[in-house]
């Protein structure tokens, strides 16, 4: 049985948790670690990310790096942004990173997937087209063909 006072810090952990995933959605376009990020709710950086982890399923930095490569996505479909500029806008600091953690989370490149998106989501609302093409990880998608042992 949980005693009252570890389920109260267990909820206030929970509280600092979701304040650090607020502003990853609201600064992913600022220089963020997860030094900064722990230092902002007086945790210390591992154990920030062992409690994110837990919480969310993935890293701080897992988290950040997808926030950034959705925003990506959306500024790739409208068309008007080179990848490069579409990399530095969304926070990212290195085309090279932001190029195969793309490719990793959506399945092409940013250059290809800016050539598809054109096509694929012509005419369909924003809304519609941000949750159509989303990104998902490796670990989530379908497996289509059964693995050979």
């Amino acid at each position: 049985m949980t005693s009252r006072p570890a389920a109260a810090q267990h909820l206030r952990d929970l509280a600092r948790l979701r304040r650090v995933r607020d502003r990853i959605d609201r600064e992913y376009a600022q220089p963020l670690d997860v030094e900064a990020l722990a230092r902002g709710v007086n945790m210390s950086a591992g154990h920030l990310s062992r409690e994110f982890r837990l919480a969310y399923g993935e890293s701080p930095y897992g988290y950040l790096m997808t926030r950034r490569i959705e925003r990506a996505m959306a500024l790739l479909r409208r068309g008007d942004l080179s990848v490069t500029e579409v990399c530095f806008a969304v926070g990212c600091a290195s085309l090279g990173t932001f190029s195969t953690r793309f490719t990793e989370l959506v399945g092409v490149a940013p250059s290809t997937y800016r050539r598809q998106a054109a096509r694929t989501t012509a005419g369909m609302p924003s809304c519609v087209a941000k949750q159509v093409t989303r990104p998902i990880r490796n670990r989530e998608a379908r497996v289509t063909e059964p693995l050979l042992a």
